[in-house]
């Protein structure tokens, strides 16, 4: 759902672009700025598929933890293992979600708008 909602986003900005033909630098600036959200979206989405990646195996490695035997010492080793790897999953997926948001931000600045929230 969340990517449908990029992914119309980005159609939208695209169709905008296409639309009105920005004067002088500005379109410079517009295009770059624009190039600069396609490489922050890709860089998102990569991130997210890593984080849905990450989870998936923080949650079964912690529900073979949970199912093996009182001594899984080389299970939890795993688990925590998971857990790091679930961890720099989430902040590389919040510091993607920050890129793009402000690239989103540059765009609207280069067409010469405020930047949306």
């Amino acid at each position: 759902m969340q990517k449908v909602l990029w992914m119309m986003l980005l159609a939208t900005l695209a169709a905008a672009a296409l639309a009105q033909t920005p004067a002088g630098d500005r379109s410079v600036a517009v295009q770059q700025a624009q190039m600069r959200v396609s490489a922050a979206y890709d860089e998102l989405v990569e991130a997210e598929y890593r984080l849905k990646l990450a989870d998936q195996d923080y949650v079964n490695t912690d529900d073979a933890y949970r199912a093996a035997p009182p001594p899984a010492k080389d299970i939890k080793r795993e688990l925590n293992k998971t857990k790091k790897a679930l961890d720099a999953a989430k902040i590389r997926e919040a510091r993607a979600r920050k890129a793009y948001n402000a690239a989103l931000d540059a765009v609207e600045k280069a067409w010469g708008r405020p930047p949306g929230q």
